[in-house]
């Protein structure tokens, strides 16, 4: 039996990524904690400008987590009437299940496409098949942080008269030309889980938009449905981003750019080192185009692989290994053969990468891959 080595490349070290910035960190939550303002205060004010500013959107509205902001904007879709209860969105196959459950919770019908194998990202082809008199809004997922808009894209929702809603929870600081994602659409969501480009130090959200009438919505439906202290106007939730979480992220997002900037260093690394013929990765996007959250291969033997890189003191993950029509939650789908999502599900494997992550590193990692040799080749 093969004895583990320590892990000695790790997959995302979140202590060294905040550890960067720790005497502002401890300085922001100590301010927090001694202003006895820790709902809806200050600190969320200014994120909420602030990141609105950064987005290139006129509102941002603070919320508790991803999935919540997805959800927020569908009811607010839904409260305006542009959306009716049972109304289909046309959303990837190979995205994380918020983006499904959102659309589901909301009171919506899903309609999972394919995507395109060399992206990873929704194939644009399949849209137009997809869309029945039914279907009011396409759920745009910028997977893995890469952007996901294209004009051709923009031009299907106008024909159509979609609605473009962004799930921008890996893609932070991603651009489109000269915009970011998450200004795209009519709206986009966010997540600010501690391993996302932008972390805070536990779950966190937003909301993007320029329509001040679904920002007011979903204002109020995430603090109750009210927009008055006991009046409620809606049958809202408790969603809310609280003061410390928004006092960690309003120092995160000065370093935001210049982390996403090492995170493409390394990609490049990736790209011009890893030669391993068993080993596929995605076609290379322009520099801006994404901010590499996540580092996908493939591979056929992508079990294999982990085990030895692992051996290796290599950590790895997988995004993701079942997709969500596959999902026991979703039984009256399991039947349903999605081709191309399946094998991306059966052989990515994402490889270590970070601000924090070092040349050295990064070269230990291409030499591992570039070393594997499979027991057993198919």
């Amino acid at each position: 039996m093969t004895n583990m080595s320590p892990v000695n490349i790790k997959f995302l070290d979140l202590e060294k990524i905040n550890g960067l910035h720790s005497e502002e960190l401890e300085q922001a939550a100590l301010k927090v904690l001694r202003s006895g303002r820790y709902i809806l205060g200050g600190e969320v004010s200014a994120f909420e400008q602030e990141f609105a500013r950064y987005i290139g959107t006129n509102f941002a509205i603070g919320c508790g987590n991803g999935l919540d902001a997805l959800k927020l904007i569908f009811r607010a879709c839904i409260e305006s009437g542009n959306i009716q209860p049972g109304d289909e969105v046309i959303v990837p196959a190979n995205t994380f299940i918020a983006s499904v459950l959102a659309i589901q919770q909301a009171g919506l019908t899903p309609v999972i496409v394919e995507p395109q194998p060399t992206t990873c990202q929704i194939d644009v082809s399949a849209i137009e098949s997809a869309i029945t008199p039914r279907t009011k809004a396409l759920l745009l997922v910028h997977l893995y942080g890469r952007c996901a808009y294209s004009e051709k894209i923009q031009r299907i929702c106008d024909a159509h008269n979609l609605l473009l809603i962004e799930d921008n929870a890996q893609a932070h600081g991603c651009k489109y030309g000269d915009r970011r994602t998450g200004s795209l659409g009519l709206a986009a969501a966010h997540s600010f889980y501690p391993g996302k480009n932008l972390g805070a130090i536990g779950d966190g959200g937003a909301v993007t938009t320029s329509d001040s009438n679904l920002a007011d919505t979903v204002r109020a439906l995430a603090n109750y449905g009210s927009t008055q202290k006991y009046i409620h106007n809606f049958a809202g939730c408790n969603s809310r981003l609280d003061e410390i979480q928004a006092a960690m992220l309003l120092v995160r997002l000065k370093y935001l750019d210049r982390e996403n900037a090492r995170r493409s260093v390394i990609a490049d690394m990736y790209y011009t080192g890893i030669s391993n013929p068993l080993i596929s990765l995605p076609s290379k996007p322009e520099a801006s185009a994404n901010v590499w959250h996540i580092f996908p291969v493939f591979t056929r033997q992508r079990d294999e692989l982990q085990s030895y890189l692992r051996d290796r003191g290599i950590e790895t993950l997988c995004h993701y290994p079942v997709p969500p029509h596959q999902q026991k939650c979703y039984a009256q789908w399991n039947d349903l053969s999605f081709p191309i999502t399946e094998n991306l599900a059966q052989t990515e494997l994402s490889l270590p990468i970070s601000p924090v992550l070092t040349d050295e590193e990064t070269e230990a990692v291409i030499k591992a891959v570039n070393e594997w040799l499979p027991a057993q080749t198919y």
